[in-house]
């Protein structure tokens, strides 16, 4: 019988029994910290991508309904565009007031060092995490959108080379308020829905110290999701920080025990060490990083085995290039790199950034929004056999950005 999957990975590593590990989980020794940092500090976008420079001229925040804009332009007339995440409305001061500054009379080109300047620039660094990194994410993805858009390239041609153009995804759920038998039943809808493979839950009360939404909803729903929805649908679930180990790891063995893909957040985001000890114990994958905004503490969680699945969030760490070289750094380690989303159009820069991703693991999140945004792509974004074809124009890929645009105003 097997003790935990740290003890599994030892004793199989010399009896060829790599086939028997979930995922894309491997039996490599820890990685030398050297090669992690070399990996990291690779340029991410193509040197090659234009030869002359794209000065930036203006950048602005638009609104439109609820939705929020960012539109770039440069000296020449080139325009790119992103769609914030939900945070817009609270954090758009430090946007306009401590993010564009930097940017204006920048060439896009060195967008890479001007990651890092701009957490220089008026001590942003003191700002780090969700409030900094989102505002900085939401312009480089609008100068990338511009960048891709001159060179005629496509966001994952600029940032290394497309390797997929379908991404198989889960359909994830976010509720805690049903019962067992409600929430199974909405998992089945959206299924049906959506044509998706596999379906992520919640479990526990969301950094609840334990304590479930519902009493015993957890326990109850474990099981009887496999029970409804059959043995092909792989199983995800999310805790989002509810448990310290001990019950993290009773929790994970439920899991275990319906053959789950992974365990996502099972202690609180920033307890490494605690996240690190429900691994050790487990042999289902555990993923984690989507509240995470620092490099050196992804580098450890990395090096050190904190997790088996890394899980940037592309808004919350910053943007498309300091997550991909998240990625580069797990790549190293062997380890998976399955992005976390926020925002409704999220979705679309998760097709991108898996499209040039070797590694992304089995499934890739997607709550909604093919309905509304597909149209805005030629060919139009689709569902196929439960995957989600990756933008194939330009930039990001919409077609008429004047027209997406269209009836937005600035934000003051």
């Amino acid at each position: 019988m097997l003790t935990n999957r740290r003890r599994f990975l030892q004793l199989a590593a010399g009896a060829g029994a790599l086939s028997l590990l979930p995922g894309s989980m491997s039996l490599a020794a820890p990685p030398d910290l050297d090669a992690i940092n070399r990996a990291a500090a690779e340029p991410v976008l193509r040197p090659d991508v234009l030869p002359e420079p794209v000065v930036i001229e203006s950048i602005e925040l638009l609104r439109k309904g609820r939705e929020y804009f960012i539109r770039a332009r440069s000296k020449d007339g080139a325009e790119g565009i992103s769609l914030t995440n939900s945070r817009a409305a609270q954090l758009h001061p430090i946007l306009r007031q401590l993010v564009v500054p930097y940017f204006i009379g920048k060439d896009a080109r060195d967008l890479e060092r001007h990651l890092f300047e701009v957490y220089r620039y008026r001590s942003n660094y003191k700002l780090q995490g969700l409030a900094l990194w989102c505002p900085v994410a939401w312009v480089e993805m609008a100068l990338l959108d511009m960048l891709g858009r001159i060179a005629g390239k496509s966001l994952g041609e600029l940032l290394g080379g497309v390797v997929r153009r379908e991404v198989p995804f889960y359909i994830a759920s976010g509720r805690r308020d049903t019962t067992p038998e409600q929430e199974v039943d909405y998992l089945a809808r959206l299924i049906e829905q959506t044509g998706a493979r596999a379906v992520k839950f919640r479990v526990g009360g969301r950094m609840s110290r334990n304590a479930d939404s519902l009493p015993g909803r957890t326990e109850k729903l474990i099981p009887l999701s496999r029970k409804v929805l059959g043995d092909k649908i792989a199983i995800h679930a999310d805790s989002n920080s509810s448990y310290d180990p001990p019950q993290a790891i009773e929790v994970g063995k439920m899991l275990q025990d319906i053959g789950a893909v992974y365990f996502e957040e099972p202690c609180p985001f920033d307890h490494l060490e605690d996240t690190r000890r429900v691994a050790d114990a487990l042999e289902i994958p555990v993923a984690g990083g989507e509240q995470e905004f620092s490099q050196r503490r992804f580098r450890w969680m990395i090096h050190n085995r904190g997790v088996d699945i890394v899980q940037p969030d592309l808004h919350y760490y910053g943007g498309m290039i300091r997550s991909r070289r998240v990625a580069r750094m797990a790549a190293v380690a062997k380890m998976p790199t399955t992005v976390h989303i926020s925002g409704g159009f999220g979705f679309v820069y998760m097709l991108h950034f898996s499209s040039c991703t070797p590694d992304i693991g089995q499934f890739q999140e997607y709550k909604a929004g093919i309905e509304r945004y597909g149209q805005w792509f030629d060919p139009p974004l689709a569902v196929h056999d439960g995957a989600l074809t990756v933008p194939t124009g330009p930039g990001v890929g919409i077609v008429a950005p004047s027209e997406v645009l269209a009836g937005a105003e600035p934000v003051a």
